[in-house]
């Protein structure tokens, strides 16, 4: 009996000048990161012993030549100092892009390369890019997401011994560091700011209410007003979308209601835009007639009139957290697991004052 009888999924790849790792994967039946874990000789994965022989078979029968040192990068302080950055979005906001500054501020601190890849949330094209990256031998990986949200992360991370930061997003379950905003106390900030001026009657504008930091921030909203002993008002919270469309038409319907209110929290500086438009066209002064605030502190809010008031979304600060800690670790061993909610700073500018008398 012939090799090729004894194990049918293990044959020659033809019409291909160079074999791959991927090819080996793909005989042995296994993870691109198994084949590399088995060729470094990394025991840290456990990889059963019948794994680690299909892997070898697949070597010697494909005639694959791995690329000198891969894994001795790592093993010699990843000679390569790279900072591998995965990330499904990052045209979509200014914030990816804002996040990816302070990963690079960090990287160019520590001599270290950042190489960045958008996977589009593909699962069959974010496992594959984690691979390739672990078979590059990169220091880190920062794994991050343009919405604040949960995530389930693929089984390469899992896998590897490449230290793994996760960035706006956190995995329950698994140990892994992880940074986000601290989105409840955040909202409870903007609300505690137009109480402490004074309000009592407070409307807000969220973002698409299936989105983590709409909720959040809604939530920290709904505890600012709890912990003034203020009852809580559906009728004063209107759904957006983060536009400055959804902002103008959320303006409209608070200040249609027969008790409006006299301070908005808008809860993204882009929807605080439409919110001025539309009090400017109803003859509202601002903060004369009512008061608003924003949220993220976009560089547009210091040029609105009057300047805008809002909270900081730590992008970039959290960008730099998530470089600093995968540097930091040698091995995921050494990685400092725990989830941190940074926090969402206030901006005070102009746009917040006592409501009218008339009002109380």
């Amino acid at each position: 009996m012939n090799k090729e009888e004894r194990k049918p999924g293990i044959g020659k790849v033809s019409g291909r000048k160079r074999v791959t790792m991927q090819d080996v994967a793909r005989v042995a039946g296994c993870s691109q990161s198994t084949v590399s874990f088995v060729l470094s000789g990394n025991t840290s994965a456990n990889i059963s012993e019948p794994t680690r022989l299909r892997v070898l078979d697949a070597v010697r029968d494909l005639g694959y030549r791995p690329m000198q040192a891969a894994g001795a990068r790592r093993t010699q302080d990843a000679t390569s100092g790279t900072i591998a950055l995965v990330i499904d979005k990052i045209t979509t906001s200014p914030e990816g892009i804002v996040m990816l500054d302070g990963v690079r501020e960090i990287a160019r601190s520590a001599d270290a390369i950042v190489l960045v890849t958008e996977t589009d949330n593909d699962p069959s094209l974010e496992p594959r890019t984690v691979e390739l990256f672990v078979e590059m031998g990169v220091r880190a990986i920062v794994y991050a997401c343009i919405f604040t949200r949960e995530v389930e992360i693929p089984n390469a991370l899992r896998e590897t011994s490449v230290p793994v930061v996760l960035l706006n997003c956190y995995a329950r379950g698994e140990d892994l560091p992880a940074i986000i905003p601290g989105e409840v106390a955040g909202g409870h900030r903007a609300t505690n700011a137009l109480l402490q001026a004074g309000h009592r009657r407070i409307g807000t504008i969220t973002g698409e209410i299936f989105m983590e930091a709409a909720r959040d921030r809604l939530q920290g909203y709904r505890n600012a007003l709890a912990t003034a002993d203020l009852p809580f008002d559906p009728a004063l919270v209107v759904e957006g979308d983060w536009s400055p469309s959804a902002g103008y038409r959320g303006t409209r319907a608070l200040l249609s209601l027969d008790a409006p209110p006299t301070a908005i929290f808008c809860q993204n500086d882009r929807m605080a835009i439409g919110c001025y438009e539309a009090l400017k066209e109803m003859g509202k002064r601002i903060p004369d007639d009512i008061s608003v605030i924003g949220y993220d502190d976009a560089e547009i809010a210091l040029h609105m009139s009057p300047p805008l008031t809002s909270l900081i979304l730590p992008s970039r600060a959290m960008g730099r957290w998530a470089a600093e800690h995968a540097l930091a670790a040698s091995s995921r061993d050494e990685a400092d697991m725990r989830l941190v909610k940074l926090e969402c700073e206030l901006v005070e500018r102009e746009s917040i004052g006592p409501p009218p008398a008339t009002t109380g």
